[in-house]
């Protein structure tokens, strides 16, 4: 089984209101420089039990893209080193509009990286300077054009639902740009409020009105209808692609397949524990120059619970026979209370020995996961 490699790039131009990642502000090369030395340190001591093949890389932050292509080149070096990286792997980084050049784009594509994962959140400028994005809607258009003028075939577009003061029509304009634009891949978010982000505050103060619920139920339900007779297949509940170009890295998550994290506050798998790293970038740094571990935390999984609820987030939903191959168990019979009534709610249903969720399961699905949890 081969494995994915996440790399953490914390490094933005500007923060943004809604985000709680652990991310810093570009404030000098040196820095960065000095960042990106330690990140190849610590992925040059990861430990030799983690030496294996891997598929798929992905650049996560923060706002990759900011990296020079030497940068980003170094990096993928030490990733060549300590890992066995197999021909044709997924090689994506994130990248916001207004960030890259044609030329830097060309050379991130020439680097061998074949997917974007395109921070475009929303086509409206005034949610864009809601959100303090740094960017307007024409930025993004921009960044697209020059994308597919760099040569890449596969990219990414993230958009927001549920902003403060969104309405249906302003949503339906979101999704008829971003399906003229026509990505390969688009990744919705329902707005989460965070309450150490300035969103949070800008709400509790009565700046800003949240949007309900149910509205944000039924830019779901809009999203699922446009995105399907749009040639789209949705193969997680947030997740919508055209055919056989799904997230392979992200799907990993989804199916509990190991990814090794490197940087601050990156988080890994090896198919038993969860274990993450120092998430204050000053402290990381300083944790790798010292030679010393950045890890912070480490704990044991319950593998049959988590490949529940997170195989429940796929299309395709668990098969219960493989669930019961793989950790001795009938599915049914040990989370029995709470399949059935979820199944009588009409938020779950079997097909094709196959437990999936329901249209109306995706809207509730967190009550749903909490069976298995």
């Amino acid at each position: 089984m081969a494995a994915g490699v996440y790399l953490h790039i914390p490094f933005c131009k500007s923060r943004c209101s809604y985000c709680d990642f652990a991310t810093d502000v570009w404030r000098d090369e040196r820095s960065v420089d000095r960042y990106v030395t330690a990140l190849i340190a610590e992925i040059g001591n990861s430990k030799s039990e983690i030496l294996t093949s891997v598929d798929t890389i992905y650049f996560g932050g923060g706002t990759p893209s900011l990296l020079s292509s030497d940068q980003a080149a170094s990096i993928l070096n030490a990733v060549s080193s300590r890992f066995e990286v197999a021909s044709g792997s997924e090689i994506t980084m994130e990248m916001n509009p207004a960030t890259v050049s044609p030329e830097k784009l060309r050379a991130f594509r020439e680097l061998g990286v074949n997917r974007a994962s395109f921070g475009v959140q929303t086509f409206d400028d005034r949610d864009l300077k809601l959100l303090a994005r740094g960017h307007d809607a024409n930025d993004a258009r921009t960044t697209f054009r020059q994308l597919r003028e760099a040569g890449f075939s596969n990219i990414s577009f993230d958009l927001i639902a549920g902003l403060p003061g969104q309405t249906m029509q302003n949503w339906s304009r979101n999704l008829d740009e971003a399906i003229t634009l026509s990505p390969e891949h688009i990744s919705l978010y329902l707005l989460e409020i965070h309450e150490s982000t300035p969103l949070a505050e800008q709400l509790r103060s009565g700046r800003r009105t949240a949007i309900d619920e149910e509205l944000a139920a039924e830019m779901y339900e809009l999203m699922l209808d446009r995105l399907a007779a749009a040639g789209y297949d949705q193969y997680e509940i947030s997740n919508f692609s055209r055919p056989d170009l799904q997230s392979r890295h992200n799907s990993k998550y989804w199916t509990l397949d190991p990814v090794y994290g490197f940087g601050v506050s990156a988080h890994s798998f090896d198919g038993v524990q969860r274990y993450a790293n120092e998430r204050d970038t000053a402290k990381y740094v300083e944790l790798v120059e010292s030679g010393g571990s950045a890890e912070v935390t480490r704990e044991s999984v319950d593998v049959a619970s988590e490949f529940a609820f997170l195989g429940l987030r796929m299309e395709s939903g668990i098969d219960l026979a493989e669930y019961e191959h793989r950790f001795a168990s009938d599915l049914r019979n040990t989370y029995r209370a709470g399949v059935e009534e979820a199944i009588n709610n009409g938020l779950l249903h079997i097909f094709d020995g196959k437990l999936m969720l329901t249209r109306k399961g995706k809207l509730f699905s967190n009550e749903v996961f909490a069976v298995f949890v």
